[in-house]
């Protein structure tokens, strides 16, 4: 091969290098999954790729934030209120602007995600927009499935964790998450990859 062809063919290599580093700084960035408080739709050690363009939230994303506690830490949740919505959970079941959302039984999960295996009854839940996704209930007791009446502050979004029993969110307003400011938001997970699965687009 001549000189001027191997210095032609260094030019477009390094443009397609320069074109994949700023894909990848500026439209999707990989993140790994820290908990297992998105199971069944994520699992610990999932990789996802999460897109960075500007988008308007809507109800059912799932989304990757930054603490809004300071800790800097990357966490990943699924939107459920916006700004003026009201939420609230009852005997487990979400509450959404008052209207009770529809929860399909889809039989049984075990997650392994936490200190033991947990056999959870799964149920896919649909918010009023029509997004659906499974979520996990060991129980209908305690805080976390009776908790007070939340409206959702402007420029502020309200988050679950699908393994509703197992997820530190938006509904423990004095812990880590709250209520999570739109700047915190790094934006909404796209893709999942897994080395045991087949890649998921995540709707």
């Amino acid at each position: 091969m001549r000189r001027a062809n191997l210095a032609e063919l260094a030019l477009v290599l390094a443009v397609a290098l320069a074109a994949a580093l700023a894909l990848r700084a500026w439209v999707v960035t990989p993140y790994l999954v820290p908990s297992g408080s998105m199971v069944p739709a994520l699992r610990p050690g999932d990789l996802i790729l999460v897109s960075r363009l500007p988008y308007a939230p809507h109800r059912g994303d799932v989304v990757v934030f930054t603490s809004p506690r300071g800790s800097g830490e990357v966490l990943v949740k699924r939107l459920i209120g916006l700004p003026g919505d009201t939420v609230q959970m009852r005997a487990g079941r979400l509450i959404l602007n008052g209207e009770t959302m529809p929860c399909a039984p889809s039989g049984w999960i075990e997650d392994a995600s936490g200190l033991g295996p947990v056999v959870a009854r799964a149920c896919v839940e649909t918010l009023p927009n029509g997004r659906g996704y499974t979520v996990l209930k060991v129980t209908a007791d305690g805080f976390a499935n009776n908790t007070p009446h939340y409206t959702v502050p402007p420029g502020d979004l309200f988050l679950l964790g699908d393994n509703r029993d197992d997820s530190e969110d938006s509904r423990f307003l004095d812990g880590p998450v709250g209520y999570v400011p739109e700047r915190d938001v790094i934006g909404r997970a796209v893709l999942a990859l897994a080395p045991w699965r087949a890649p998921r687009w995540l709707r």
